[in-house]
């Protein structure tokens, strides 16, 4: 009954605040966060989980709503390139996007570090399909939050908010940027795997957090986008997060560029190909 009503609260904040375009709530109206070592109170507000609103809940007019999850190696979350710009982007389409601002994983806050982000994405999706409930929601995350969108569609048996169910917690649609997927060694972007499964990750977390080795046939159709340059989250992270898709029949699209780096954001300045608008184009074929 509390976690309902902490549920329900958070959607009159985000019902409330919908016609500000951009404005920021807290993810948890209450003052309690389930799965919190402190009352939101206590913490700094850094370690406060937030959601920007980027839409009019009242006349979106596509039939898909955007999460986006930044990135940041779990060590910050890259809010401005991977966040508001890209919602604004979303904005501009017609599409009502939510931009989520998720606590890091810190064991001085969480009693279990490794769910603390995948907490606040379920809260996300739940609270937004909730606002939209006759519409597709869609989870567009980069870098280690494209392993935090991974891990949302693919973990929603793994509640971590009580009383929901499955299918208010896993998005219709994937998008994946040059995303972080696997935490073994070799390929894992060791900041990432240190912050969120270490520093003494067991080869059941390594397992567990790799997220080509989570897929199944529930796992949501996926757009997925990497440049082959990439050092500092190599491509083979992508590659066999295709792989596994491909095993299971999932729908999929994936674009690379030859160049780019990591960490462009919408625009990969070493080429013409606008993949933003090539992922819209995909979309339209998964109705």
């Amino acid at each position: 009954m509390k976690q309902f009503l902490i549920i329900l609260m958070s959607i009159m904040t985000i019902h409330a605040i919908a016609q500000e375009k951009g404005q920021m709530h807290y993810l948890y109206s209450a003052d309690e966060i389930p799965g919190s070592t402190k009352k939101q109170a206590e913490l700094e507000e850094k370690d406060k989980p937030k959601l920007f609103v980027y839409t009019d809940v009242d006349k979106a007019a596509k039939d898909i709503v955007f999460l986006v999850i930044p990135g940041g190696g779990y060590s910050r979350v890259a809010i401005n390139h991977e966040g508001h710009d890209v919602a604004k982007r979303f904005e501009s389409l017609g599409y009502a996007a939510y931009v989520l601002d998720y606590r890091l994983p810190k064991k001085e806050t969480m009693i279990d570090k490794r769910f603390g982000p995948l907490q606040d994405a379920q809260q996300a999706m739940l609270l937004i399909r909730k606002q939209f409930p006759k519409k597709r929601l869609a989870v567009i995350g980069f870098s280690a939050g494209g392993h935090l969108a991974a891990t949302l569609s693919n973990f929603a048996k793994r509640f971590t908010i009580k009383g929901a169910k499955a299918s208010d917690l896993q998005p219709d649609i994937s998008v994946l940027c040059y995303p972080v997927i696997s935490m073994e060694d070799g390929i894992t972007h060791q900041g990432s795997k240190q912050n969120l499964i270490g520093p003494q990750a067991t080869s059941i977390d390594t397992d567990l957090f790799s997220m080509e080795k989570q897929v199944s046939k529930k796992t949501p159709p996926t757009f997925l986008m990497s440049a082959k340059d990439d050092k500092t989250v190599p491509i083979e992270n992508t590659y066999r997060y295709k792989a596994s898709l491909d095993k299971f029949k999932i729908p999929n699209e994936l674009l690379t560029y030859e160049l780019g780096g990591h960490g462009f954001g919408l625009k990969n300045k070493t080429s013409d190909v606008d993949w933003f608008a090539a992922m819209i184009k995909w979309l339209d074929t998964q109705k």
